[in-house]
């Protein structure tokens, strides 16, 4: 079963960061503009963060196994339309359909695994899954630019067709089937809610697209979406806060809990860093040493490898001795390895660089699958999925804030070394802040049977 859902969240990452690299031969083969066919990307980003907190009620009104079959049929389908699209009109919505099908198994990935784990075994499937988050933004170039170099752009949505009918079918005879409807009792949409935090998550992921795109936090394409992202978002934690007669989408309360509130800071802060650092490295192969698409994407596999490697053996090692030490242990080789990129020179040998990057991907993979094991550890089963959502949306927000930040930098320094280094000067800062706050995780876990009990309210971290 793992594998299964692995395989289908392994679909929205490698096709989003594959188009990523894409965007002029896009504009060419379309006859379009660059930030015409930045949509495509955009677009799929907003319908990502939008569709995110319907899937934390839908998975309990509709049920995993079904939500993540919907979610495969849209996702396959929209990567079908994406290859056939005629204009960038066409791709731009194609492109959004997919996100959606993305925005219902992103979260459910993580959902659907933690539930059939249980707290015991947490933190060994969050490695598991790290594997995918270390790998996917890694891969994702390295395919794009293998495609690019022998076949039509279109088959970098195509492709994902057979590969998501594969995922579909598995699906259908692994997954544990669904429990039969009325079986509990159903739960309103807050529609209220969901009217207020989805269009809020995705005008802020918008705001900070736009930053990227102009180059400046004061564009008002950037201050427009950003004013009505932090009043919608507003609007929902005051009417989170005073519901009462439907449960909020995501219980704010849950910030309450010390262990809750660390894991998902750890975990953004981590995220912004590891996206600044798969976007500046590729920019630095590119700009400094010439290299194309292809030979970047290599060079910079190392940071995923080394996450790849450590996230699966830190989370098996976290389910026995906990997450403080092996987080606070990984955020120093992480930040150390950050540092080293800030002495690189432009006549440094790039042995120096594939080395930094291995050894900053293994101290985030140290931190990040033991702090997502806590994570879970920390949450009672019914609200593993309001967890989920909130992780995911720091996620998108990390990534989108993490690409605005690097090209904020790039474009004010005053060559690509002076910029390169102020973006790990950035990383380490961030880095530092994920190691201050490791003694916050939980503690070493606590028997199965402790967990056995029901809960109605967000544990306290040991």
């Amino acid at each position: 079963m793992i594998g299964v859902v692995l395989l289908g969240g392994l679909l929205g990452i490698l096709n989003s960061t594959m188009a990523a690299v894409a965007t002029t031969t896009l504009a060419s083969a379309l006859h379009a503009s660059l930030s015409t066919v930045g949509w495509a990307s955009t677009g799929f980003l907003l319908a990502v963060t939008a569709t995110i907190p319907f899937t934390t009620w839908a998975v309990d009104k509709y049920g995993g196994r079904r939500l993540w079959l919907a979610g495969l049929a849209v996702f396959t389908a929209g990567s079908l339309a994406a290859g056939l699209a005629w204009d960038a009109g066409s791709l731009i919505a194609f492109r959004t359909l997919q996100g959606f099908g993305a925005g219902l198994l992103d979260p459910l990935v993580l959902i659907l695994l933690a539930r059939a784990a249980g707290p015991a075994r947490a933190g060994r499937v969050m490695g598991l899954m790290g594997v995918v988050l270390s790998l996917g933004p890694v891969l994702g170039p390295v395919a794009g630019g293998a495609v690019l170099g022998g076949l039509s752009w279109r088959w970098m949505f195509l492709l994902s067709v057979p590969v998501g009918l594969i995922a579909y079918l598995l699906a259908v005879h692994v997954l544990p089937t669904d429990p039969p409807a009325g079986r509990h009792p159903a739960v309103r949409l807050d529609v209220l809610g969901l009217a207020l935090l989805a269009p809020g998550f995705a005008a802020l992921v918008l705001a900070l697209s736009q930053t990227a795109e102009h180059g400046a936090f004061t564009a008002w394409q950037a201050l427009l979406p950003l004013a009505v992202g932090i009043a919608l978002i507003t609007g929902y934690v005051l009417h989170a806060l005073g519901s009462r007669r439907t449960p909020p989408l995501i219980d704010v309360r849950l910030f309450t809990s010390r262990g809750f509130t660390a894991s998902v800071t750890i975990m953004g802060l981590g995220g912004l860093a590891n996206f600044a650092t798969l976007f500046a490295l590729p920019l630095y192969y590119q700009q400094e040493h010439g290299h194309g698409v292809l030979a970047a994407g290599l060079l910079m596999a190392p940071a995923g490898l080394g996450g790849a490697i450590a996230m699966p053996l830190a989370g098996r090692l976290s389910d026995r001795i906990g997450a403080r030490g092996l987080a606070a242990g990984g955020a120093l080789v992480a930040g150390i390895s950050a540092l080293a990129f800030t002495r690189i020179a432009a006549d440094t040998s790039q042995a120096w660089s594939v080395l930094a990057a291995l050894t900053i991907g293994l101290g985030m993979g140290c931190f990040s699958a033991p702090t997502m094991g806590s994570l879970y550890r920390s949450l009672p089963g019914p609200l593993v999925a309001q967890g989920s959502s909130v992780l995911y949306m720091l996620n998108q927000l990390g990534a989108a804030l993490g690409i605005a930040l690097v090209t904020l930098i790039l474009q004010t320094s005053a060559d690509v070394i002076t910029g390169f280094h102020g973006v790990f000067w950035l990383v380490t800062v961030l880095i530092a802040a994920v190691l201050a706050a490791t003694p916050l995780l939980p503690g070493r876990p606590r028997t199965p049977a402790a967990h056995s009990e029901p809960a109605t309210t967000p544990a306290k971290a040991s």
